[in-house]
């Protein structure tokens, strides 16, 4: 490779930041609680209630406990843990701060949710060379201006700033270079690849992938075989090869809302009337926001926590709440057996079809709005 080129391929390598709070909820709530510091802090629902976590602080994670995990099963796991009740106005506050600063240096950011975001810095409002120098940078103005710590990767790409963020938790800083990368990639156990779920990081542990080298070896083809168009991905992945971009709106593909009952529902005529609230919600927001949609998708969680999805999706693009609680109760009655105890009953909808459009399009959200959180 001549000198001219070289330079020219330096040139074309992306400079990317992932910036992720850290156990970011617990977290607002330690600073503004002095009281709880160094104590196993869980924000979410009661002990005693079927809420779940929505995040914890690290002496938590200590004894197991993770988000999404139902708040009973937390406090058997942590007695002495103190539960938290969370205050998203506060949570609000802290990232609407956070968001300031990353828009100082860049605006291509694109946030993932209420506490994380990637950051293209390769031609940053402050002509500053080096990403990593702009990552202790704006570290250091989320700690000043919130007293709260975040974590960051730095690497040419997406996916690869996003795996070095989590590299060093909590209050980190990695830097994952070209040359570092192969290295990073090969030894990363493959459940810690982002885009590997348990489900397939289980069918590839049974395959004899058990980190990043054994991917590696798998051809495209394999991958292909045992996962469908996803394998392209796994395969491009493992050898640091992701060319997405910076999305800088965030795009709304579903609009859905579900209940969680304080009590196992039995009754049918309950469980309608439910389907029935939701639709009335969802229809009345689509409205509203002048679209309509293709797909309807029931979720059901059963007493024992089994979780069961039915999506149904018609030609004529719909949102009148006859239709959508017309499908919903169908699928329901279709999934019930005679002694069905139910904990949640949800419903959302895809597939979505825009008003004064030709085409099908995705509505655009402000930085943050209606996400939920990824903790």
């Amino acid at each position: 490779m001549g000198k001219m080129d070289k330079i020219q391929k330096e040139r074309e390598i992306r400079k990317i930041i992932h910036v992720d709070m850290d156990a970011f909820f617990a977290a607002v709530e330690i600073r503004d609680n002095p009281q709880y510091k160094g104590k196993p802090i869980i924000v979410g629902g009661k002990p005693n209630s079927r809420g779940v976590v929505a995040t914890c602080s690290y002496e938590a994670r200590k004894f197991g406990i993770h988000s999404a995990m139902p708040s009973f099963m937390a406090y058997k796991l942590c007695p002495q843990a103190i539960f938290v009740r969370g205050r998203f106005d506060a949570y609000r506050e802290a990232s609407k701060l956070i968001e300031e600063i990353f828009f100082e240096y860049s605006d291509l950011v694109e946030p993932v949710s209420i506490d994380e975001a990637y950051l293209d810095v390769t031609n940053n409002k402050k002509c500053i060379a080096s990403a990593t120098q702009i990552a202790i940078e704006i570290r250091s103005k989320i700690f000043n201006k919130t007293k709260l710590t975040a974590s960051a990767g730095v690497s040419y790409n997406k996916f690869l700033a996003k795996i070095a963020s989590d590299m060093n938790k909590p209050d980190g800083l990695v830097v994952v270079t070209p040359l570092k990368a192969k290295q990073v990639l090969e030894e990363l156990p493959i459940g810690k690849f982002h885009g590997i779920g348990k489900a397939s990081e289980k069918k590839m542990k049974m395959l004899g992938i058990n980190n990043g080298k054994d991917l590696k070896e798998r051809t495209l083809k394999e991958l292909v075989q045992h996962f469908g168009k996803v394998g392209k991905y796994y395969y491009n992945i493992v050898r640091g090869i992701d060319n997405r971009e910076i999305v800088t709106e965030r795009i709304r593909k579903s609009l859905g809302h579900e209940r969680t009952f304080s009590k196992d529902v039995t009754n049918i005529d309950t469980m309608v009337k439910i389907i029935s609230e939701l639709g009335e919600k969802i229809s009345k927001q689509m409205q509203e926001r002048h679209f309509k949609a293709k797909t309807l998708t029931l979720k059901i969680k059963y007493a024992n926590f089994d979780v069961v999805s039915r999506s149904k999706t018609i030609d004529i693009p719909f949102d009148k709440v006859d239709v959508i609680n017309h499908l919903g109760r169908k699928m329901l009655l279709e999934n019930l057996g005679p002694k069905c105890k139910i904990r949640l009953l949800g419903m959302s909808v895809s597939n979505l079809v825009w008003q004064n459009d030709d085409q099908d399009k995705q509505e655009i959200l402000s930085f943050y709005e209606g996400q939920i959180p990824i903790i």
